[in-house]
């Protein structure tokens, strides 16, 4: 990379360059120029020199400071003192570089704003040291007096609050103002009161001089604080203004000390920042790396504990431990590399701007610029980092056991088998195969029939409730609220004994029209009593979704149809309809979601029953759907891997179809 002939600034402001010896080797065009004896770099070898000098003999003056000077206060006046000693002598080096220059304008407005912040001190802090000496000199006082005259004037207030509560009250008996406006003046006397009762209470000398010497003081905080800050955002804008030299022509720094993150911050003198990428290196080299290899473990080897997953280990290790631990060591690794490559980026950043003039951020640029606009991801990274410990981890430990033998013969130790599960479930071979195409149509039908009877249910009786004909509106929506509003468990296992084979429903049948039926034992009659039952259970959510809509759908779109001679058919079908989808249809899909993984109605019915080994083997009934079938593969046989297979692919599958459901809604593609 060769040199520009002129540098930028953070503001993109175009300056000519300072640096003789640069300006040599570009009109030299690159020819070695000597550097130790090139006059320029003598002089500025000088300045560097007399810098150093002048700022030790800087830090042994000392300001004159009061008896009362605090450590800020202190602060504030060397500081001053400083920059009036600075501007006196960086003034006769700004024309030799911008280094200069930069500290000669820093000292200018510290100059200009110090005295201003150090006169508010001192007069915040003269008017807390008067407080505190009046408030010494009312120990011992009579307080008393001061007492008795405070509640007498209080008692007043009372009473005139009495008086005018009792005013109020007559003026409504009497109908001259309303409940609402009653109210209203007795809330607005209750709040006069509570003023007039404070103000009083601040007759106490005492009280009121310690209510003000806590205000002083927080002034003295924030007042001086919000100053400071101001200084500091000027200081900013002359340093972003201000160029900076440098005879590097590539970034080097940052790939020198890729392997030790903080170090090339603190090379380019950014050392609160240096401080913290150096604290995520003793993360990376006493943490992520020792525990990727094994140490600290619980049991397992680090990553290589994931591959070999126990095997050859000790009888008491365990396969699942070892992979779970590897899993961790993983994702500290990609800790450790996101650490790496940020450090990294903002050290190659930092150097490449140096090169075309732009100064580092100092710490107060850097924590602007991060409150502005990393603010969200600051916010957010400690959510982030759970969601990964909580979510991400079971969910990699799922889809890698779908890729073992983990099963009732391999439950302390199991190997890797690659995609064998998957060939079973596709192929339908096994114990656990045979029975899983029959159980994912039943899955589909099942979800389609019970969901799409609840929406076709609960969106009739909406529209039926919202009809203006219809009276006592109020006990029709409660009744068709019931069945959200009772436990759903309560309502299955209800159902589940009613229609049982001794139960009322199937002895009334019998009785009354002398048929005999078994709805537990057939599996058609189960399938369709349990779809009817979901639909009903599920059509309440749908109607409460459905009333809302109704109610906000504007009157005169239905008037303007029946001008037009729109029937009610056409009215509810072109118009209510639509809105209502539109509105709703992300919820409605989220039910199909749902259903597809409705355990609770298939369990607690009839327990997936009834069973016909011959077609399902003994692991699943002809009602049970994929995800009660993943609970006896997994809870009642230990059959985890296989489970662990079935539930990734309905995972991918609900993922694909709902973003399909989900974008081809209008409401998707509008938002």
């Amino acid at each position: 990379m060769e040199y520009k002939l002129k540098i930028v600034d953070s503001f993109g402001n175009i300056h000519q360059r300072k640096n003789q010896y640069i300006l040599d080797r570009i009109k030299s065009g690159g020819k070695d120029i000597s550097k130790k004896d090139h006059p320029y770099n003598i002089k500025l070898k000088e300045f560097k020199r007399k810098e150093n000098e002048f700022l030790k003999g800087l830090r042994t003056k000392q300001p004159e400071f009061k008896t009362r000077d605090n450590h800020r206060i202190k602060d504030l006046r060397k500081r001053l003192l400083n920059a009036k000693a600075k501007e006196s002598f960086y003034i006769d080096f700004i024309s030799l570089t911008y280094d200069a220059q930069l500290k000669y304008e820093i000292s200018k407005v510290e100059i200009q704003q110090l005295p201003t912040i150090i006169e508010s001190y001192e007069k915040l802090d003269e008017k807390l040291v008067n407080r505190e000496i009046e408030i010494k000199s009312l120990k011992g006082k009579d307080k008393e007096g001061v007492e008795n005259k405070i509640n007498e004037l209080i008692d007043l207030e009372k009473k005139k609050y009495n008086k005018k509560l009792q005013e109020i009250k007559d003026n409504y008996k009497k109908g001259l103002i309303s409940k609402k406006a009653e109210k209203n003046e007795i809330r607005i006397a209750k709040r006069r009161l509570k003023e007039n009762i404070t103000q009083t209470e601040f007759l106490d000398r005492e009280k009121s001089l310690k209510e003000d010497i806590k205000n002083i003081k927080h002034r003295l905080k924030i007042d001086i604080d919000s100053k400071l800050n101001v200084l500091e955002s000027d200081i900013s804008n002359i340093r972003r203004s201000t160029p900076i030299e440098v005879e590097q022509k590539n970034p080097i720094i940052s790939f020198a000390t890729f392997l030790l993150p903080g170090l090339g911050q603190l090379i380019n003198g950014q050392k609160t920042k240096g401080i913290l990428f150096l604290l995520g290196s003793l993360f990376i080299y006493l943490i992520a790396l020792p525990y990727s290899l094994g140490f600290g473990n619980y049991q397992g080897d680090g990553i290589a504990g994931l591959i070999t997953l126990a095997e050859g280990g000790r009888r008491l290790d365990r396969s699942i431990m070892f992979m779970i631990e590897g899993i961790i060591a993983i994702i500290l690794v990609i800790f450790a590399v996101f650490i790496f490559f940020m450090s990294f980026k903002d050290v190659y950043r930092v150097e490449k701007d140096k090169i075309k003039g732009i100064r580092p951020k100092n710490w107060f640029e850097s924590k602007e610029t991060l409150s502005n606009e990393g603010f969200p991801y600051l916010v957010s990274s400690p959510a982030y980092i759970l969601t990964i410990f909580i979510v991400l981890i079971p969910i990699i430990t799922a889809i890698l056991i779908s890729f073992t033998n983990l099963d009732p013969n391999h439950q302390s130790k199991f190997n890797w088998i690659g995609i064998d599960n998957y060939k079973i479930l596709f192929l339908g071979r096994g114990v656990a195969g045979q029975a899983f195409w029959l159980i994912l149509f039943w899955t589909v039908i099942w979800t389609l029939g019970a969901t799409t009877l609840a929406i076709f249910i609960g969106f009739a009786l909406a529209l039926l409730a919202n009809q203006d004909r219809i009276r006592g509106k109020g006990l029709f929506r409660t009744i068709y609220l019931l069945p959200w509003a009772v436990p759903a468990f309560i309502t299955i296992m209800f159902f589940s004994l009613m229609v049982g084979r001794q139960g009322p429903i199937t002895q009334l049948l019998k009785n009354v029209f002398g048929i005999s039926v078994d709805i537990k034992s057939s599996p058609n009659l189960t399938r369709t009593f349990l779809i009817l039952l979901q639909g009903w259970l599920g059509s309440a959510y749908i109607f409460l979704l459905s009333t809302g809509v109704l109610q906000g759908i504007p009157k005169d779109l239905y008037e303007s149809a029946d001008i037009d001679g729109a029937t009610n058919f056409q009215k509810t079908w072109k118009i209510t309809v639509p809105l209502v989808l539109f509105q709703t249809a992300p919820l409605l899909i989220s039910q199909y979601t749902f259903n597809f993984n409705n355990f609770s109605i298939i369990y607690l019915f009839n327990q997936g029953g009834p069973f016909n080994p011959s077609k399902y083997g003994n692991l699943a009934g002809s009602s049970d759907i994929l995800i009660s079938y993943i609970y006896k593969l997994t809870m009642e046989s230990n059959y985890q891997a296989l489970g662990a297979a079935i539930s990734i692919l309905i995972s991918l599958v609900l993922m694909v179809f709902a973003y399909i459901g989900f974008s081809n809604t209008k409401a998707f593609k509008e938002s």
